[in-house]
């Protein structure tokens, strides 16, 4: 059913599949699915208490990681409530705006994701090269100010994506071959020339993953030329560790990502199956990965929640 407007018409609800191809090993795929969404929002939650309570964690590096622990959950909870109904529950219909509504979560707060990991690699850039100046340079409000310019940018580049698609008529078809709505995939159901929408997303997407991954690039190149210079092999040895945990939590989020958006727009040779688990992957394991990562990495996160598991503190 079509409903119409003054200048489109879109469907009341989608279909979403899930993971075509899978369909009868829905049931039991949802299991790691779900244990994975469930260590992502205990592990950032976690994470966001730990910095909230200890006001030694009120620093720069703290403060990025509450703005990625507070991402991750925005991010995770955008799609895996509805994943797991659909894989569980065959809870296959999803409302035209509860669609679009998803659609603008999961691009901003991508967004905003990059935009952070951004912010964190010129803290450790700061924090490496001007060790001394690192407190007056990164003061609280500079941090503020820079996490606010972050989740701007992303709510003002994706509100177009929202509004561009909700003006445009739809086809008869409403189904979309995977188990979350996202801009290329509602483009697809479109039955109007969709060249502007599609170029204003390539304008996106390399406009944020350029400049970030560029930003953060000249970041290391920088500290690593730093940290090769220090006298002290203990203290090259530290500083690779600090870094080398950002480094990770930079791949687990642009290497499916970047995959993720290529084969969306040209990997017609790729098996639909695995674009789905890639599409999957790209919003579900940096979220669970992040607060493990930083909370096995991170001595000061991981000594305040031993004392809190142990009972040794409230």
């Amino acid at each position: 059913m079509l409903t119409s407007g003054n200048s489109s018409s879109h469907p009341v609800s989608f279909i979403l599949l899930g993971i075509p191809g899978l369909e009868s090993s829905h049931f039991w795929i949802a299991f790691p699915f779900c244990v994975m969404y469930v260590v992502a929002v205990a592990g950032n939650i976690i994470i966001l208490h730990v910095i909230r309570t200890d006001h030694t964690l009120h620093q720069p590096m703290y403060l990025f990681l509450a703005m990625l622990a507070l991402t991750d959950l925005v991010l995770s909870s955008s799609t895996q409530p509805k994943m797991l109904a659909i894989l569980w529950f065959h809870a296959h219909e999803i409302e035209y705006h509860a669609c679009l509504i998803q659609v603008f979560f999961i691009h901003a707060f991508s967004s905003v994701e990059s935009g952070v990991l951004m912010a964190m690699a010129l803290d450790r850039y700061v924090a490496i090269c001007f060790p001394l100046r690192h407190s007056s340079i990164l003061t609280t409000s500079v941090v503020i100010k820079l996490g606010s310019v972050v989740m701007v940018r992303g709510l003002l580049w994706v509100s177009p994506f929202c509004f561009m698609i909700s003006r445009m008529p739809f086809c008869p078809n409403k189904v979309i071959p995977q188990s979350y709505c996202e801009h290329m995939a509602l483009l697809k159901l479109v039955c109007a020339d969709t060249r502007v929408n599609r170029g204003y997303g390539l304008f996106v997407a390399f406009s944020v993953a350029a400049f970030d991954i560029i930003v953060i690039g000249i970041s290391y190149m920088k500290i690593l030329r730093a940290v090769l210079q220090l006298p002290s092999g203990e203290a090259r040895l530290k500083a690779f560790g600090t870094c080398g945990s950002h480094i990770c939590v930079i791949l687990t989020l642009y290497v499916p990502a970047l995959f993720t958006f290529l084969t969306h727009r040209f990997g017609h040779q790729v098996p639909h199956i695995v674009h789905i688990i890639f599409a999957n992957v790209y919003l579900l394991v940096p979220p669970m990965l992040n607060p493990i990562i930083y909370g096995v990495r991170t001595k000061q996160i991981r000594d305040r929640v031993v004392r809190v598991c142990c009972g040794k503190e409230p």
